[in-house]
């Protein structure tokens, strides 16, 4: 069960400060860590053109020993060359100082506008500073770190869960380019089980692979995806298959929570493809439902056209095995194919298409594997954020 956190698991601290990225008044620079050695686990986009903060991450990464997190909101890093690493380097081995760790251990993400070199002496000021208040104002929220990690976001993501007498809390941002590849934006937990590494790297890529990797906002997939899970052992061991259904559960809410807020969006799409000759195929199928702009626009408009469903899954070309008179289509429990929809029944749709869920099912008749996949509506107001997004 997920809840909205208090505070950090037993010895995680956090603090936020400001560096002058973000245009309107706020934090946009955040540092988590744990007092304590962690046992880490993290995965990261597959975009050819990773940032520099991932690049730098990949060699941190695979020690699985992970203190610190340290985000800058508002620019990617992304695509700037040798000196965009550097500086990523830079601010790693700035911010693991901070709390006492190496650089080894401590990940730096970044997320925003693409191209342009970092403002290092407003980083490297905001970061001396957090080494002077970290002792006494390390004292930062799971809300405000969520905050300030934030970019087109309209409210920050947070969430939490128990295991044993250990917590889980996590946080994450991002609500467009998205559609995570072995991550997704950028999602940190934090726990104070302790956990052996490879139960801790087994459990968050099975969490991601059913949630984060099931999201999609608008099928573009970002630069910087990264999701770490830090786990300092302060509250002891714990049952390992506990452990892993709650760090899928804390990420399964963070997911619908990002796609509910999703760039411009007033609902959140739900597709479940069941009945496929494997979860390959299942999501393959569903990812084409939910991306649909016709099916997104169907959906925020509640227009009852419910064979725009069936032209999406029929995209999937390649899947020859897909008979039409074997599918089945419903909007919650409402058949709308093969059964042929009357007035009453497209009335009781649009009811369906109005409310902030929308929940649809395709079973294709190929097998017994399932997946479900989050996304949302797309509306004008997505075009208005990206059509002026550096403008």
């Amino acid at each position: 069960m997920t809840d909205t956190p208090n505070g950090w698991p037993q010895g995680f601290h956090a603090w936020t400060g400001r560096i002058g990225l973000r245009e309107e008044s706020g934090d946009d620079l955040s540092l988590i860590a744990s007092d304590r050695p962690c046992t880490s686990a993290a995965v990261f986009t597959r975009s050819l053109f990773a940032g520099a903060a991932v690049l730098v991450n990949r060699r941190h990464a695979p020690a699985q020993q992970t203190r610190a997190v340290v985000t800058v909101a508002k620019n990617a890093n992304v695509a700037t060359g040798e000196q965009g690493e550097r500086d990523a380097v830079e601010i790693a081995a700035l911010a693991g100082a901070v709390v006492g760790a190496p650089a080894e251990q401590t990940l730096i993400s970044s997320t925003g506008v693409i191209g342009r070199l970092l403002p290092m002496p407003a980083v490297r000021d905001a970061l001396a500073t957090a080494a002077e208040q970290w002792d006494e104002h390390r004292d930062a929220s799971p809300l405000d770190v969520a905050a300030a990690m934030m970019t087109t976001d309209t409210r920050p993501k947070i969430s939490a869960g128990t295991v044993g007498h250990a917590r889980i809390v996590g946080v994450a941002k991002g609500v467009g380019m998205i559609e995570p590849d072995m991550a997704t934006m950028l999602a940190y937990l934090t726990t104070d089980a302790e956990v052996p590494a490879g139960l801790l790297d087994t459990a968050l890529r099975a969490a991601v692979d059913a949630t984060f990797n099931c999201l999609s906002i608008d099928s573009d997939t970002s630069t910087s995806d990264t999701v770490a899970l830090l786990a300092n052992g302060a509250a002891g061991p714990v049952d390992p298959a506990e452990f892993t259904a709650a760090v899928a559960a804390v990420c399964l809410d963070l997911t619908r929570q990002l796609a509910s807020d999703g760039e411009g969006a007033t609902k959140l799409i739900q597709v479940t493809v069941t009945d496929a000759r494997d979860r390959v195929q299942a999501k393959r199928v569903a990812k084409a439902v939910v991306n649909s702009p016709l099916v997104k626009t169907a959906v925020h408009g509640a227009d009852p056209n419910w064979g725009r469903v069936v032209m999406a899954v029929g995209k999937c070309m390649d899947d020859t095995d897909i008979d039409p008179r074997r599918v089945r289509v419903a909007f919650g429990g409402l058949e709308v194919y093969p059964r042929q929809a009357g007035q009453d029944d497209l009335a009781r749709l649009t009811e369906v298409m109005k409310q902030p869920e929308v929940p649809i099912t395709v079973a294709l008749g190929t097998g017994t594997a399932a997946v479900t996949v989050y996304g949302c509506d797309l509306s004008a107001e997505y075009v208005r954020i990206n059509a002026d997004y550096t403008t």
